[in-house]
């Protein structure tokens, strides 16, 4: 199937989970998820199945002063 992780097309196996997107584009933490514009907790990376065309995003904290 097809997913949107930052805006690059990546093809993953169904019932994919956002922890399959995760070693696929080798995220380091750390970082927050949201998919489809919903943050998913990282307790749910294990259990959260992700579908077709499902748009996630993968944001580092940005720190600074």
């Amino acid at each position: 199937m097809r997913v949107i992780v930052n805006q690059v097309e990546y093809e993953l196996p169904n019932q994919s989970m956002i922890s399959d997107a995760l070693s696929l584009i080798n995220a380091k933490p750390p970082f927050a998820v949201a998919v489809n514009l919903n943050f998913v907790p990282k307790t749910q990376y294990e259990q959260f199945t992700l579908n077709e065309n499902d748009q996630i995003e993968v944001i580092a904290p940005v720190t600074g002063g």
